[in-house]
């Protein structure tokens, strides 16, 4: 895989979850690229449920994507060989260069993935690296690198950052605090070797000046002899979340929004980006709820989409948030799912393969929903990965972008009393109801069908409708041109307060 002709790679490492890795790859690969570079942004194991599909209906993390178009470039499973897809229990979907090839238990993870997983890891490099000869790894690390009991078998840090001698950026989240113990730490744990491959530190997510930690700068400079590549702001925006930890921190209220949207937190929800464009939206406030906390009274309910669709209807039942949510829709609330959360919604779930890892003795194969949409759901042996472009027909007929990814595949019950009609022209896609005028409970599998800007603003409409509000433009552009601004706005600021030429140099 070595190469005199290929750009040293860059790595970004952190000091814990969540110090800001993916984002600040992100801002990397978009620098580079402004300097006339090809970055390829490499995972090489991601641990998250916020998934993409390819172009090749390939399934890889979500934040890989998202540095893929930072980077200019189509995602693709190969910048994300090894994704793990928590299902509960310490279980997780194991996915190879965008495939599945198994089920893993934490504790025997290793010993049973571990070459395997590493195979991958050289493959996509390997594939990523001959499709595009001149570009440059920009590498995202996972978790900490100075997990002690675990780097005799990582993966996807210090090990990669060995094999592949990266020049390395070590990232610590200042405001966690304590941001002088989680640098000096971390290099504290590492061997000398991998030492020596930390060329620089970042100080992320700094409120004020940033002379404010310029005595800061110099003392760790001094006692790491580590330079300080640059201390990054807090930026208040509203950016991608990295994991589903961090929609808890997403509490700001918007002081003009008009309309109130309830989302429903499953303990497994899976691809929480699809929320993101609504997040956007200045007439919108987005507020989470929990199994177990009162749902109030929004003007919608959204039902996202779920890893393990079962057990988080079990513990909408059980936490009595289904008997809310019937009570809401019979009230004529507006009700929305997304995959898992359109499931749920139906009137019955089947699970005959056990594929919701509920086999075990005497456990049911079958489960009732929340009966608010006439649909029965299967859940196969074969997941279905795809990528769409197609015409809604509901709220009114447009053209919308989406993927698939789901197990399930569901049908209206034909002797239900309510009249469900297709929400798309793919008819198999999702369906709305149609009692009366309400049409208050729709849902789809099309992951990404708020990203579609006229289509966003149609379903808006018809809340804002119902409580008097004016209806909104609808030439809105897709969410993937917010998504630029944000990429373009987080480069702007990396380019300001963070100094990479050093590491550029050969």
């Amino acid at each position: 895989m070595s190469s005199n002709s290929k750009p040293a790679p860059l790595m970004v490492l952190g000091t814990s979850s969540g110090a800001g890795k993916s984002l600040m790859t992100a801002a990397l690969c978009r620098v580079l690229l402004r300097k006339g570079e090809i970055p390829l942004p490499f995972k090489g194991q991601n641990m998250s449920n916020n998934a993409w599909v390819d172009e090749h209906g390939g399934e890889m993390a979500y934040s890989q994507a998202l540095q893929a178009w930072a980077s200019g470039i189509e995602p693709h499973s190969n910048m994300n060989p090894v994704l793990l897809k928590p299902k509960g229990d310490c279980t997780s979907e194991v996915i190879h260069l965008g495939k599945k090839v198994g089920i893993a238990m934490a504790e025997t993870y290793y010993q049973e993935w571990f070459s395997s997983g590493w195979a991958a890891i050289c493959k996509g490099l390997n594939s990523l690296r001959e499709s595009y000869k001149q570009g440059r790894l920009v590498l995202e690390g996972a978790g900490s690198p100075a997990e002690v009991n675990l780097q005799h078998r990582d993966l996807t840090n210090l090990r990669l950052a060995k094999f592949l001698k990266a020049k390395c950026i070590l990232v610590a989240d200042i405001e966690r605090g304590g941001v002088f113990a989680q640098l000096i730490g971390t290099l504290a744990l590492m061997s000398p070797v991998e030492r020596k491959l930390i060329k620089g530190l970042l100080i992320n997510r700094f409120r004020g000046r940033s002379q404010l930690f310029d005595d800061g700068r110099h003392w760790l400079e001094q006692n790491t002899g580590i330079p300080v590549l640059g201390v990054m702001p807090f930026i208040n925006e509203a950016f991608p979340p990295e994991d589903s930890l961090d929609l808890l921190q997403r509490k700001a209220k918007k002081n003009n929004a008009d309309i109130e949207i309830a989302v429903i937190k499953f303990l497994s929800i899976s691809n929480f980006s699809d929320l993101d464009p609504l997040e956007a939206e200045p007439s919108v406030n987005l507020r989470w709820v929990e199994p177990g906390e009162c749902l109030g009274n929004p003007d919608v309910v959204i039902l996202p989409g779920s890893k393990q669709t079962i057990r988080d209807l079990q513990k909408l039942k059980c936490t009595g948030l289904d008997n809310q949510l019937k009570d809401f829709a019979e009230n004529g609330g507006d009700i929305f799912g997304i995959c898992g959360g359109m499931q749920i919604l139906g009137s019955s779930l089947e699970d005959p393969y056990g594929n919701e890892d509920l086999e075990q003795p005497n456990m049911m194969k079958y489960f009732s929903g929340l009966d608010l949409l006439p649909i029965h759901t299967v859940f196969e042996n074969k997941k279905i990965l795809a990528r769409r472009h197609l015409d809604s027909l509901w709220p009114s007929k447009t053209e919308v972008l989406g993927f698939e990814v789901h197990y399930g595949h569901s049908k209206i019950l034909t002797n239900s009393k309510i009249k469900l009609e297709p929400m798309m022209e793919d008819s198999d896609l999702g369906w709305v109801n149609k009692i009366g005028e309400l049409n208050n409970i729709a849902g789809t599998y099309l992951h990404g069908i708020f990203d579609n800007g006229a289509w966003r603003r149609l379903w808006l409409n018809q809340i804002r409708r119902k409580k008097g509000l004016q209806d909104l433009p609808l030439n809105q552009s897709h969410h993937s041109k917010k998504r630029e601004s944000l990429i373009d706005l987080l480069a702007d600021h990396f380019e300001e307060h963070i100094a990479i030429n050093p590491l550029l140099l050969e």
